[in-house]
């Protein structure tokens, strides 16, 4: 499969295209990985160096992959953090023009805004234009919880509600709908859940949650959602749980404050047995 990526890049450490483009790779997929921002390093460890790309730039490079006549042989595009609603446009933009010359391609979008504790950490209209604009315009769709409750405008609380919530996004646009880190009074109070909707069914995942605090999580769980989802969602969200949940879980062994992708990439490109799909519906 080749991906066209569309997202944010950090020089060190793990975010947006740094965060997803060699997972990817890792499992045999080609990435044409187009950058919004180069920074010296995420945002969470303060304020950071490097160039954030206007649209136009965006555009700029946009159209000259374009002009090698490769967008017939895109097969997914998939776009996270938006700097600005105009940056949203473009991305939009791309995903149109790589559907109009190849029909079978999938757009798949992590609505990066905020997350339960923190609220919301993007520019004031962002939030509006996922969901006004993106939305209407995914195949796939990897909202957190907090992301989801924006999303249908209203509090999501049961399992039973995230997936109603993820009815109601369907029904505006996306076939597939993942929620992340998913927090709801049937499981263990260290515990979340990832669950996946579609027209054929529903599913979820259970994993403990781990003492870290990371950047990159969400961007690698759509890259690799998105890379497994040919086999299925049921078979997507365990490959993808589980690679995730090895990182994580290779990332609190070390005391990185970044996810030790590197020294888990075989978790990566195999992921491992033992977790337990349930089918919800």
């Amino acid at each position: 499969m080749r991906i066209l990526s569309i997202q944010s890049s950090v020089a060190f450490g793990y975010a947006g295209n740094s965060a997803a483009v060699f997972p990817l790779q890792r499992l045999g997929h080609e990435v044409v990985a187009v950058h919004t921002v180069h920074f010296s390093h995420h945002t969470g460890y303060g304020a950071t160096q490097g160039p954030m790309h206007t649209p136009a730039e965006v555009a700029a490079v946009l159209d000259g992959v374009a002009e090698l006549g490769v967008l017939p042989t895109v097969d997914a595009v998939l776009s996270g953090y938006l700097g600005d609603p105009e940056m949203g446009a473009v991305v939009l933009s791309a995903v149109e023009a790589v559907k109009a010359a190849n029909p079978d391609a999938v757009y798949c979008c992590d609505p990066v805004m905020g997350d339960v504790g923190s609220g919301f950490f993007v520019r004031a209209g962002i939030p509006e234009f996922f969901r006004d604009a993106v939305v209407p315009h995914t195949d796939v769709l990897t909202p957190n919880q907090f992301e989801l409750e924006f999303l249908v405008g209203r509090s999501v609380a049961t399992l039973e509600s995230v997936l109603e919530a993820a009815d109601a996004l369907r029904a505006r646009g996306p076939r597939v709908v993942l929620v992340t880190s998913v927090l709801h009074p049937d499981i263990p109070g260290d515990s979340l859940d990832t669950v996946v909707v579609t027209a054929e069914g529903a599913w979820a995942l259970t994993t403990p949650i781990l003492p870290i605090a990371t950047a990159g999580t969400g961007d690698l769980t759509a890259a690799l959602f998105l890379a497994h989802l040919s086999s299925g969602p049921e078979v997507a969200l365990a490959r993808t749980v589980a690679s995730v949940y090895a990182v994580l879980e290779a990332t609190a062994a070390s005391g990185s404050y970044e996810l030790e992708l590197i020294a888990s990439q075989e978790a990566i490109a195999q992921p491992p047995a033992g977790l337990t799909v349930r089918r919800l519906r």
